[in-house]
Order: structure tokens, then C-alpha cells, then sequence
């Protein structure tokens, strides 16, 4: 079968719609809240859109950076099938400048460092499905960036019966976000502060648009959502900013939406930077609640309660969690608490995956 959207041209490039050509003979990338503007043979900031032959094309379908099986819980989802495992792919490039990237080697990389991996969107179905995933991720770089190939791995995904997760900043402009989030069953999206310095400064972005992706996706989508804010001393980590992040949160998006605050350690443009203390997790997490968030988590550390969910309701622990391993399971087949009968929203299976901590790494060319 032929899922794909698009087909590359000899060159392993595909067009790609979402741009236009300027009055002084530019083309503007309007993929993104950046809106480069090219010239011939010129790249966008993310890398991989580049300008050829007066249009826009992308650079690196059908080809990564490489593939693993991951625990879901790693992207952070901890409401989207607890307990099984995903296949993540990324490819390279990023449409941010973030001076703490985690995976700076493959976001700040040009692709010739990185891509040495290939597979088309049904290959990566495929082995989904002989592997046993319950899904296909699009991490490790933002997916944003490879719109088509990851909207086209995702409709391979859904004729399989596989699902489709994105971990994204959400820096994404309105035409495209709708085609893509209408592919995508879950997303875990990074709120990386709450003011427009950090943003600006740190991130090279614009706060309001990734809230405009925040508010699209929870409220004009089905996918399922979660947040991450990796919190990093003395730059987006004072209660004020966490309070008013909240806040937001709670106000715009609801108390049901988790909220996962995750460690920082030195990397990238940023290794002067201490690593983030156990106990500014835990005060971001006292912070969200207090705030009506209902689901807030600690990551990146060994905390059994903070990486645990508890019942909105009666506060029983309904699924223990170390890291990614998951424990004690206190949930009936319609995610009701076995204490109070309170749904626990998510997408929930019946039985809990059993893939633990495990991380495999795949060979598919």
C-alpha cells in the first residue's frame, strides 16, 4: 500500500505547500512563526526546508537520525497507554534556538551528520506493529519542522491500527497546525517558561504562539494532551513564573491537562548552569495543584510519588510509577478508581503495558 502524501523526487526532496513568494522575489516559509525568507538554495533556520527552484521543499523525508522503542512514559505521557512501548524516530534541524537543547547533537546538527538511517512511512508501520507498539512518536527534533514526512508516517500509522504521539514546542503556524495535530492521537507539548524574555532570549521564539497552539490543540482537537516544563535555576524557575504558568493553565486549558516539570542538567550553550535541585520540582508540582492542576508530575529524577498518579478525588495512588516502570495499578477497565469509582481522564487500556524501562534501539535499512 501507498499511504504517503507526497512522493520524493530523485533527489529524496518533497514539496511542501506552506509558503509564498515575496514582492522583492524571496519566498517566506510560512510553516512556521519564524517566516524565513529565502533566496535560492537557501535554508530555513530549521535546516531542512530549504528554497529550490522558487519553491520551499523538504530536505530529509524518509530519512532519521535513527529509531528506538521507548516506554511511552518517556515522552512524557503518563495519561496516553501507560505501560506500553512506542517507536520514536527524529530527524534533524530545529525551528528554535534553545541555548539548553537536550538533544542539541541532532537539533543543531546539519543533516549530513545525522540521517544516516532510512525508512518510508509504511516500513516504519510495519516494524510498529511487528515490534508490538501501540504507537509511533515524533521526538528527539522537533516534528514540526518534517511536517509532511511525519503527517505521512502518521496516516501509515492509522491504517495499521498504530497511533501517533508529537513532541513539539508547538512553535507552528495556524495552516499547518491544523493539518497536523488532526493526524496526531496524543501530544506532549513544551510551555519551556511563562514570559516572553525567556522565550525571546533563551529559545530565540514568541511565547503567545506557542499558547495559540496550546489553546488550538485542547480545545479544537481530539488529540490528547499533555505539557512539559523543563525548569532550569534562575531562569524560569521562581514560584512567580510557575504560579502564573499555572495559572494559565488552569484558566485556559483546564485542571485535567497534566502537567510534567522536569529537570534540567547542563548542556548545549548552557553548561554553567547547575542542574535542577529535586526540591524545585517538587515545589512547581505543590504549585500546579495548589493551582487546581490535578495531574502534575515530577521527571527527570527518581520520585516515586511525584512520578506517580493520584486520584483527583479520593487521592489514592492510582498508578505507581519509578522513572518509567510502573508498579501498583489501582484502575478498573473503564479508568475508574478502584477506591471512589472517579474517572481518571487519558486514554486508558484496560490492562497496563508491561515494557518497563526498557530502551531498544532498531536497524530498519
Amino acid at each position: 500500500m501507498n499511504t504517503r502524501m507526497t512522493d520524493p523526487d530523485t533527489t529524496g526532496n518533497v514539496a511542501t505547500r506552506h509558503w509564498h513568494t515575496l514582492e522583492d522575489g524571496r519566498v517566506q516559509c510560512d510553516q512556521c512563526p519564524r517566516f524565513c525568507r529565502l533566496r535560492e538554495g537557501q535554508r530555513g533556520l530549521c535546516f531542512v526546508r530549504q528554497r529550490q527552484d522558487n519553491a520551499i521543499v523538504l530536505t530529509t523525508w524518509g530519512r532519521s537520525s535513527g529509531f528506538c522503542i521507548d516506554p511511552i512514559e518517556k515522552k512524557p505521557l503518563n495519561h496516553f497507554l501507560p505501560g506500553t512501548p512506542v517507536l520514536s524516530f527524529g530527524t534533524a534541524g530545529c525551528n528554535l534556538a534553545c541555548k539548553f537543547c537536550q538533544n542539541w547533537d541532532i537539533s543543531k546538527s546539519r543533516e549530513i551528520d545525522t540521517l544516516g538511517a532510512a525508512a518510508t512511512p509504511d516500513i516504519l508501520a510495519d516494524a510498529a506493529r511487528t515490534h508490538h507498539c501501540r504507537s509511533i512518536a515524533f521526538t528527539y527534533n522537533d516534528p514540526v519542522i518534517f511536517h509532511e514526512y511525519a503527517m505521512d508516517v502518521a496516516d501509515a500509522a492509522h491504517e495499521s491500527g498504530i497511533y501517533s504521539v508529537a513532541v513539539t514546542a508547538g512553535y507552528i503556524c495556524d495552516a499547518p497546525r491544523k493539518e497536523f495535530f488532526a493526524r496526531m492521537d496524543a501530544a506532549n507539548i513544551d510551555l519551556k517558561g511563562f514570559t516572553n524574555r525567556f522565550y525571546r532570549n533563551i529559545c530565540g521564539a514568541q511565547l503567545n504562539d506557542v499558547l495559540d497552539t496550546l489553546m488550538y490543540v485542547h480545545h479544537q482537537t481530539d488529540t490528547w494532551l499533555e505539557l512539559t516544563t523543563l525548569l532550569i535555576p534562575g531562569q524560569n524557575d521562581s514560584s512567580d513564573e510557575i504560579d502564573a504558568m499555572c495559572h494559565w493553565v488552569a484558566r485556559e486549558l483546564g485542571e485535567d491537562v497534566p502537567m510534567h516539570f522536569s529537570a534540567f542538567h547542563p548542556d548545549f550553550k548552557m553548561r554553567d548552569i547547575p542542574s535542577t535541585p529535586t526540591s524545585t520540582l517538587t515545589r512547581a508540582r505543590r504549585i500546579a495543584m495548589d493551582n487546581g492542576i490535578r495531574y502534575a508530575y515530577t521527571g527527570n529524577v527518581h520520585d516515586s510519588d511525584g512520578g506517580s498518579t493520584w486520584c483527583a478525588n479520593c487521592n489514592s495512588r492510582l498508578i505507581e510509577r519509578d522513572w518509567y516502570k510502573l508498579g501498583e495499578w489501582n484502575l478498573d477497565v473503564d479508568a475508574r478508581c478502584v477506591n471512589c469509582g472517579s474517572i481518571t481522564p487519558g486514554r486508558f487500556e484496560a490492562r497496563p503495558g508491561k515494557f518497563g524501562r526498557q530502551r531498544i534501539p532498531l536497524h530498519l535499512n
